[in-house]
């Protein structure tokens, strides 16, 4: 017969059968959380009739979710079993020591993702908006409406079906004239 020290031994933590059963566990609940928040984002984009929700945010906010949901179920794995706990208190040091080398090594493409974020946030344009920007073209300059924007980078196609893809760092940062919405494209 199994009794309640038995099935105490199933979820402490201190023990490698207590850890894995609350791995499994947060795991479990890490995929219901993900499913969720994507749920969520296809229900509130097929309501939109009126396509007043920016997608591009809102899909960026549902992979910020999901990537916060997926840290802190870590970081509460981490703290619930003593043996990480400890461990996690020796790593410290050498993961502030790698975040610095993996900065500089990763500087453009953060900037790009950081422009990203400014872009999808501030809205200078949004898909279906014809654009000119600086371009290393004879012209100087290239006409486009935004295909796609990504955190990384944009792509423009052009009148001639040419696809320009530009990191999101140079269109933060270069000029660029907007022609026409998308709304007054399409209507």
């Amino acid at each position: 017969m199994t009794t309640t020290k038995d099935l105490l031994r199933y979820i402490d933590t201190s023990t490698p059968l207590g850890a894995l059963v609350l791995a499994a566990f947060l795991f479990g609940l890490g995929l219901i959380l993900s499913w969720s928040v994507r749920r969520l984002l296809r229900t509130a984009l097929s309501h939109d009739r009126a396509e007043k929700i920016n997608e591009i945010a809102l899909s960026f906010l549902s992979q910020l979710s999901i990537l916060a949901i997926w840290l802190i179920l870590l970081t509460v794995y981490a703290h619930l079993v003593p043996v990480l706990n400890r461990l996690g208190t020796a790593l410290l040091a050498g993961v502030s020591l790698m975040s610095v080398v993996v900065g500089f090594a990763a500087q453009t493409t953060l900037g790009n993702l950081v422009a990203g974020i400014s872009l999808v946030l501030y809205q200078p344009f949004r898909r279906g908006d014809r654009l000119q920007i600086a371009a290393p073209t004879p012209n100087e300059c290239e006409t486009g409406v935004v295909e796609d924007m990504s955190l990384g980078f944009t792509v423009l196609r052009t009148d001639d079906g040419r696809k320009i893809i530009v990191a999101n760092g140079t269109m933060a940062q270069n000029t660029m004239i907007k022609l026409e919405s998308g709304a007054k494209a399409s209507g």
